[in-house]
């Protein structure tokens, strides 16, 4: 298979270029960041630097017909203004259907994210099925949008992909974050502790992708959750990640309505500045440490034939290694 994958030069295109090309695929890596674009061409891959937000008629004619496009590319980020998300991840999602039509696509594969299920409360075992929320940012409004436009395609098999909380080596938001969050000082107990999750290895989403990109027409707009099929205490990740990197953990006990509150209001005070600046905590970052959350990945199990294989122990030393508390 002939497969263009956008989102190349992030954490999760770059993998998964890598282990298509090791699976016998041949891959096309178009991305925005003109230094790893360079270096993804110096290691071997075909790789297109461009900017999917912004349409560009002539792309289609340096690529060539294709069988499958995989969509990472997106803005992901718990905070910011709708402007942004929009142009990353409503019209790049555009862009790249448009430009899978162009080029003879019988799959497009789009990575989204169990955001657009959140809410302020315990959600366990959340299958593909439920209602969406009210979105909780913006990334989880343009994320479900740019779903339906997905599945508006029938044309390209279209089908999306809810990954929760993809870590690895040389991940770049999720860890960084954490231990960002626990260097400032005193990270906040919320609900005595209850929250929890399940993250996903990058060689597990990987793995998915590669089991949507199959023949199967059934699969065609369908939509699975991804997830390490793990729950793990919020309060444990965090403590085995600093103590692993001599990153000192204090825990303070936080009432949960008093500091969603404040978060609110610190979320819009910093939208309204004329140089806007992420605040240290919001809302649904708050959330992710007071509440239950797990996806039911049945559907991926029986459709896609798929199911995780590191488990977050693994995982973790997997992704530690060669880390420093630097």
């Amino acid at each position: 298979m002939r497969v263009l994958v956008t989102g190349a030069t992030g954490f999760l295109g770059g993998a998964l270029i890598r282990h298509l090309r090791d699976r016998g695929f041949e891959t096309i890596a178009v991305g925005r960041n003109a230094e790893r674009c360079h270096l993804l061409a110096e290691a071997g891959f075909t790789t297109l630097r461009a900017d999917l937000s912004q349409s560009d008629a002539q792309l289609a004619k340096r690529i060539g017909p294709l069988d499958a496009v995989v969509h990472c590319a997106a803005l992901s980020s718990p905070w910011g203004r709708l402007a942004a998300f929009r142009a990353a991840n409503v019209e790049g999602t555009r862009n790249a259907l448009d430009l899978a039509a162009a080029l003879g696509a019988r799959r497009f594969v789009n990575i989204s994210s169990p955001t657009v299920y959140f809410e302020l409360k315990d959600k366990v075992r959340v299958a593909e099925s439920a209602a969406l929320p009210r979105p909780i940012n913006a990334y989880a409004r343009t994320k479900a949008e740019a779903e339906r436009l997905v599945l508006s395609r029938l044309e390209l098999g279209p089908v999306n992909l809810r990954p929760r909380g993809i870590y690895g080596a040389g991940e770049e938001t999720l860890l960084p974050r954490l231990l960002a969050a626990a260097r400032r000082g005193p990270l906040p107990l919320l609900r005595n502790g209850v929250a929890s999750i399940d993250l996903t290895h990058v060689s597990d989403v990987v793995a998915a992708i590669e089991a949507a990109l199959g023949p199967d027409p059934v699969l065609a707009g369908e939509t699975f959750n991804i997830s390490g099929g793990e729950t793990v205490a919020v309060r444990e990740i965090v403590e085995r990640t600093c103590t692993a990197l001599s990153v000192p953990v204090r825990w303070r006990r936080v009432p949960f309505h008093p500091a969603l509150f404040a978060a609110r209001l610190a979320f819009l005070a910093s939208l309204a500045r004329p140089a806007p600046k992420e605040p240290p905590v919001t809302p649904y970052t708050l959330g992710l440490f007071a509440f239950r959350q797990s996806l039911d990945i049945t559907k991926a199990r029986q459709m896609l034939g798929w199911q995780p294989r590191i488990p977050f122990e693994q995982g973790l030393a997997l992704t530690l290694q060669g880390r420093g508390a630097s």
